[in-house]
């Protein structure tokens, strides 16, 4: 058999240079465009060292109340030469992370001398400038904490890292000392107690709750390993699997106390000031299932209300490890409080006397009589003066009120006798004498001489004398 012969094609020649050569240039365009608009959108901002007020904003929190990550890095000396270059890893944090604005990305020069201390910033603050890159965290998320190098390895680690600490989430509570810290100490916070793993719409609650009340701190402790005395008897009693939140506004105190602690300088102790015991008050919530709505609500009330609705607390509570022990003794104190509360709000026999005596028109304060009726007006009269807060007169006010009665007395009297004065004088008689009048009701005045004479004037004239 013959083989078969292939037809040749027709080679395929590359398109010509200058048709490749305006895409090519399109595109190189584009790349360094979105380049420069990458470096002017993420530019880093030097804070200037001599500038006080900015000094107090980044390291204290002070103003905007911002937080700050803060990179060590000292310009160069010879303006002719150019300074170091940016640390990779925080060039890379902040374009991925300074669109969130939770925390501003800042150069420092941390060899900078501070006039006030003489100290370089690096040694004011304990930055230790041999690990490198230098970075720390300040503002609002508290004083500056030095960044580990175990989270400078890459860019994406230290913004997980910054997520962690910036991005709200709940305390995680363990101890006596970090309830007081984390969640009494604060104005107000929630305070999540675990009777198991959290189901999804419970951790999705508490993520919208962070989100709603920024200024709310949230924290969470394990109901099945710990027991929280001088609290249990005021919550739900706890059951395995069920959830219970309180919430906790402080009152005043503090855990502020006077003297030196470590890491102060004697200046700073001696501005510190004794804040007081610590006083907390509480709102249970008193639902069996947690949601965002019924801890929405309560919150919301306690702002509203100022936190007036709230309970105040004799003792702080404190954390213990939960034991059949301690469960047999909080149940004892449980009952005992649930006893103290029933016979509170238990009404007292004259309350309950009053109340027998509201119930109708014939019951025992009000049984008909004449009596039982003034009594019944008394009471109402009694309920309306503290409804309209009606305060009784003073004998200062009692005797100005009955001056001026006197006063609108004697203009009445001159008004109605001008005639009877003009008609006398004619007659040549002596000018009337001085006339008793009595108020009856407040507004006529009645005279007593004209009624206990029997008659007027007139008939007086018609009287014939005989002799």
């Amino acid at each position: 058999m013959a083989a078969k012969k292939l037809k040749k094609t027709a080679k395929s020649k590359p398109p010509a240079l200058d048709k490749l050569l305006m895409p090519a240039i399109g595109v190189a365009l584009a790349l360094m465009g979105w380049q420069y608009m990458k470096g002017a959108a993420n530019e880093i901002v030097r804070i200037d060292p001599t500038d006080e007020l900015a000094l107090r904003e980044v390291f204290f929190g002070e103003g905007p109340g911002k937080s700050y990550a803060v990179l060590c890095h000292t310009p160069s000396a010879d303006p002719s030469k150019k300074s170091l270059p940016i640390s990779s890893v925080f060039q890379d944090a902040a374009d991925e992370y300074a669109s969130t604005n939770r925390a501003d990305f800042v150069l420092m020069d941390c060899n900078y001398e501070l006039p006030e201390s003489g100290k370089t910033v690096a040694e004011r603050f304990g930055i230790d400038l041999k690990k490198r890159p230098s970075i720390f965290l300040s503002g609002k998320v508290g004083p500056p904490k030095q960044v580990p190098l175990k989270h400078l390895k890459t860019g994406h680690m230290l913004t997980k890292l910054l997520k962690g600490m910036l991005e709200p989430h709940a305390q995680k509570i363990e101890n006596t000392k970090d309830l007081k810290a984390k969640c009494l100490n604060r104005d107000m916070c929630g305070l999540l107690l675990k009777g198991g793993k959290p189901e999804p719409y419970v951790k999705d609650a508490v993520s919208n709750l962070l989100n709603k009340y920024p200024d709310v701190t949230f924290a969470s402790v394990d109901s099945t390993l710990m027991l929280l005395s001088n609290l249990e008897e005021y919550l739900p009693e706890y059951k395995a699997g069920k959830h219970r939140f309180v919430l906790f506004k402080k009152v005043s105190g503090g855990l502020d106390i006077a003297g030196k602690d470590e890491n102060e300088t004697e200046g700073e102790a001696d501005k510190k000031k004794d804040t007081g015991r610590l006083v907390t008050s509480i709102q249970p919530l008193q639902y069996d299932s947690l949601s965002f709505g019924s801890i929405n609500t309560l919150i919301q009330n306690a702002i509203n209300t100022k936190g007036k609705s709230m309970r105040k607390i004799p003792a702080l509570p404190t954390i213990k490890t939960r034991t059949k022990k301690l469960e047999a003794a909080e149940k004892k104190k449980r009952d005992r409080f649930v006893d103290r509360e029933r016979k509170a709000n238990e009404p007292k026999p004259d309350e309950q006397q009053q109340q027998a005596g509201m119930g109708g028109r014939f019951s025992q304060s009000n049984d008909g009589t004449k009596e039982g009726r003034k009594a019944e007006r008394d009471r109402r009269r009694e309920e309306h003066r503290k409804e309209q807060g009606y305060k009784p007169k003073t004998p200062e006010e009692i005797a100005e009120i009955e001056r001026r009665r006197r006063e609108r007395m004697a203009e009445e009297e001159a008004k109605w006798n001008v005639g009877y004065e003009e008609e006398e004088g004619e007659e040549g008689g002596d000018s009337p004498v001085e006339e008793d009048y009595e108020d009856l009701d407040g507004d006529e005045y009645v005279d007593l001489d004209e009624e206990s004479a029997g008659g007027s004037g007139d008939d007086e004239e018609e009287v014939i004398d005989l002799d």
